[in-house]
């Protein structure tokens, strides 16, 4: 397993943006699958967005799509999501996942698939 530090969270306006970052600690991640998920409090944890090692697959929960993009830095050893056009309801506790480069049983949207979590960052979306 590889620890996982997330950065970027914060209190942001209903409209604005933010990017969280991961990267690893010790160990790297560049051939292995990321994901970002999501927490609410009193809500289970929920997909937001996968890439896979090589970034030729991108995934995004409906909630995501044409808001939220998920890339890899230049080394392919942190992973980004820009979040734009942030609501309310994005409101959450977001988790970096990292997982093997491929699994025959578990899909990118599956938390199952995924070893490695990091502490997670609060967005927090005001009104």
């Amino acid at each position: 397993q590889v620890q996982l530090v997330e950065s970027g969270g914060g209190l942001v306006q209903a409209g604005g943006s933010l990017r969280l970052s991961c990267a690893p600690s010790g160990l790297t991640v560049a051939s292995l699958a990321m994901g970002w998920f999501r927490q609410a409090p009193g809500k289970e944890r929920e997909f937001v967005a996968a890439i896979s090692w090589n970034s030729t697959i991108t995934v995004y929960a409906d909630s995501a799509k044409g808001r939220f993009t998920i890339s890899r830095g230049n080394a392919k050893n942190t992973v980004y999501l820009q979040m734009n056009s942030l609501k309310p309801e994005d409101t959450s506790t977001y988790y970096c996942a990292a997982g093997p480069y491929t699994s025959g049983t578990y899909s990118y949207s599956q938390q199952e698939r995924y070893s490695s979590w990091g502490q997670g960052t609060q967005v927090t979306v005001s009104s």
